[in-house]
């Protein structure tokens, strides 16, 4: 029986990563996002016990601007998603399109085998990639 060859979602994901603390402004999360091109941003864990967070554009247009709040009174903990899904490095694209369409997300962080943040990928990549195969 051949092995067969399949895109995993490490292929697809983005590899930068930008990190922000859960305490800062949504002002600060806009500026950071203006600054470095990126739509998203990842929240650290406090300690090890704790899960990543994650805050993208959406959460500021649908908590905060629509709301008619003012971004630098708003803290990123308050708007954030967290638990944030993550899928593992090895994981093929095609369960990562599953589990991301089953949540209703269109992005995810990408870990490795110790959970540490390598990647985000979102529903986009990886249904283009997996079109392609």
């Amino acid at each position: 029986m051949s092995e067969e060859n399949y895109a995993k979602v490490s292929d697809v994901m983005t590899a930068s990563i930008k990190t922000i603390d859960a305490t800062a402004t949504v002002a600060e999360a806009i500026q950071m996002m203006r600054e470095t091109g990126v739509s998203s941003l990842v929240t650290e864990r406090r300690d090890e016990s704790d899960e990543f967070g994650l805050v993208v554009v959406s959460d500021i247009a649908r908590d905060v601007i629509s709301k008619n709040r003012a971004p630098e009174r708003v803290n990123v903990y308050e708007i954030m998603t967290k638990p944030v899904l993550t899928l593992p490095v090895e994981m093929k694209i095609r369960y990562g399109v599953r589990l991301l369409v089953q949540f209703g997300l269109s992005r995810a962080l990408v870990v490795d085998g110790h959970r540490i943040p390598v990647g985000i990928v979102s529903l986009r990549d990886m249904v283009l990639r997996h079109s392609e195969d």
